[in-house]
């Protein structure tokens, strides 16, 4: 039996669903990955039917910053409990809310909104103390300045973003996931979502607090996502798991800094190899800095891969890969390619 796009198994879809969105590249998911054809899911609800389903997901992800100087890495593991509520609709639509919340390993520095910039406060400084007192107290400031790299920073030992490969494990934080998603269709899928991200105490970068991202998706599938090379499929057939989306996001720092926005129109193909459900997707990051890093606007590049493989009924093993392609540099910001990739389970109670 077929199922079309946003009619999967359901494990399949929770797991894509639940599995933990990263805040530096916004991997809220759904995936829009097309149809599978097997794997023991349960049907689309029915218009006026309801289901529940407690949802646990566990992931082990990294990010590889390779266009910052000193091409720092950062590392976690997220365990999120959840729960998603599906209500069924007419014409096979439905409305769902997902929300979860658990803890983040961290090893380096937490993540972060898209491209967060280092702003080097002790330089500023160091302008700063220049315009003010002139070239009369240089020596002074100089004096200061072999102070200060004696005292190891002033608590910057820590500090694991920028210019250190410094991922020894720090503390554990606490993330969450709140999302709302309308599907009047088997085709269209509109989402809000909510990531909010607590560090639980200074360190290095990391301020304690909230962090917060707010996103907005619309997808649109413009084939019946039904594509399983493994039951006699054709590459051409490759049309039916097409797909559209557009997202936007905006990202908050846990001192309320505004991080800045990015919107990403994406095209994307999902299929099937048996009951290995791939998605692909890329295009062009109109990219927003916050007015804090001194950037202009620019447009980047973005992608994604996705595979996800049901192990049973109600257990999925899931991994991503998600480069980004950074088009200009600046002062604390660098252009080049930064990398995040992850893997995990998720688990359907």
């Amino acid at each position: 039996m077929s199922h079309r796009l946003f009619n999967r198994p359901k494990f399949l879809l929770l797991a894509l669903l639940l599995a933990p969105a990263t805040l530096d590249a916004s991997l809220c998911r759904p995936s829009v990955a097309g149809g599978n054809h097997g794997g023991g899911g349960a049907e689309a609800l029915e218009a006026g039917e309801f289901r529940t389903s407690p949802v646990l997901s566990i992931e082990g992800h990294g990010g590889f910053e390779t266009n910052l100087e000193g091409s720092p890495e950062h590392y976690a593991i997220d365990g999120l409990f959840g729960v998603v509520m599906e209500w069924g609709l007419g014409n096979n639509g439905s409305f769902a809310i997902e929300a979860a919340i658990g803890p983040a390993l961290v090893w380096g520095e937490a993540e972060h909104f898209y491209g967060k910039v280092h702003v080097d406060e002790h330089d500023e400084h160091g302008d700063e103390h220049d315009d003010d007192h002139g070239d009369e107290h240089g020596d002074e400031h100089d004096d200061h300045d072999d102070d200060h790299d004696d005292d190891d920073h002033a608590g910057h030992d820590d500090h694991a973003g920028h210019g250190s490969h410094d991922t020894d494990y720090k503390r554990s934080d606490v993330r969450g996931f709140l999302q709302a998603r309308y599907a009047p269709n088997d085709r269209l899928s509109l989402s809000v979502s909510w990531n909010p991200y607590y560090v639980t105490q200074d360190q290095g970068e990391d301020i304690k607090g909230l962090k917060n991202e707010l996103g907005a998706k619309v997808v649109w599938a413009l084939g019946d996502g039904d594509v399983n090379f493994a039951l006699g499929d054709r590459l051409e057939d490759l049309i039916d798991g097409v797909y559209l989306s557009i997202e936007h996001r905006q990202g908050w720092e846990s001192d309320g800094t505004w991080m800045g926005n990015y919107t990403d129109p994406r095209l994307g193909v999902g299929f099937n190899v048996d009951l290995l459900n791939i998605s692909l997707n890329a295009g062009p990051r109109f990219y927003v800095p916050g007015s804090y890093s001194g950037l202009e606007q620019r447009t980047d590049f973005a992608g994604e891969l996705e595979v996800a493989y049901p192990v049973g009924n109600n257990t999925i093993l899931f991994a991503h890969w998600q480069p980004t392609y950074s088009s200009e540099g600046g002062s604390g910001w660098g252009e080049g390619w930064q990398h995040h990739v992850g893997t995990g389970v998720t688990f359907s109670f």
